[in-house]
């Protein structure tokens, strides 16, 4: 009898021999319907992390993105059987892929299209009405504790990754700098969108994630520019509810 273990390892494995024990209808060694499944199981799974990951694909290319999957599959099965969650341990996965090493920024991209994909299927929320803020009384402001939209996702890097992903996606789109990056996916509507933070507004939004109050928020990153980074925010639709004021 075949183990699900070795049953596994062999069919992500085109090396690895066909299970002892498999038979077809008529009781034949399945040695070829073996191979035709396990091609299919592969193939669907690269197919999956290509649509995940397509700017890393673009930026390794074709070949040796299809090489990686085939690497990266043996080692992280699925856990679900919804496809479009696949690919969740890839970040992670880049960081010690040996022949991806040259490119430093290339686990945090996979991070970002991580993260634009869980935001595309995060839930729904309404966000605040921004007339409800601006009415908040000046001498609140500090106590202001922020509850986020389930779609936002901040992402910080020491890479120009925006810059890095609106290279592969936009034409127009002008040469990456080499300098560290946070980038805040919104969805306001239904697809998500990647927005640059102001230097020092990862900090501040990473505070206020947590739960920290504004006034200690600030404190975080003091250098940031606060008008720009709530506009993001705000415009985005990342604020679902807000509350606190001076006791």
């Amino acid at each position: 009898m075949t183990s699900q273990a070795e049953f596994r390892r062999a069919l992500l494995d085109p090396a690895s021999a066909v299970p002892a024990g498999l038979v077809d209808p008529r009781g034949r060694p399945a040695g070829k319907r073996f191979d035709i499944y396990r091609n299919n199981v592969i193939m669907t799974l690269i197919e999956a992390l290509e649509s995940s990951f397509p700017i890393s694909r673009k930026i390794v290319g074709d070949e040796f993105f299809a090489e990686m999957a085939r690497v990266y599959l043996r080692q992280n099965l699925p856990t679900s059987p919804v496809l479009m969650y696949y690919g969740e341990a890839m970040p992670e996965f880049l960081t010690g892929f040996g022949p991806a090493q040259h490119l430093g920024y290339l686990p945090d991209i996979a991070r970002l299209e991580l993260a634009l994909r869980q935001s595309y299927h995060a839930q729904d929320s309404r966000p605040v009405e921004p007339a409800l803020i601006a009415t908040l009384a000046q001498e609140n402001l500090p106590f202001l504790r922020l509850t986020f939209a389930p779609a936002i996702r901040l992402i910080r890097s020491p890479w120009p990754i925006h810059a890095i992903w609106a290279f592969n996606t936009q034409p127009d789109a002008a040469k990456p700098v080499m300098r560290p990056e946070d980038v805040l996916v919104l969805r306001p509507g239904f697809d998500p969108l990647p927005h640059l933070v102001p230097a020092g507004g990862g900090a501040l939004i990473a505070a206020l994630i947590e739960g920290q109050p504004l006034g200690q928020a600030i404190e975080v990153a003091s250098e940031t520019d606060l008008t720009a980074v709530l506009g993001i925010l705000i415009q985005g639709g990342a604020i679902h509810s807000f509350s606190g004021e001076a006791s």
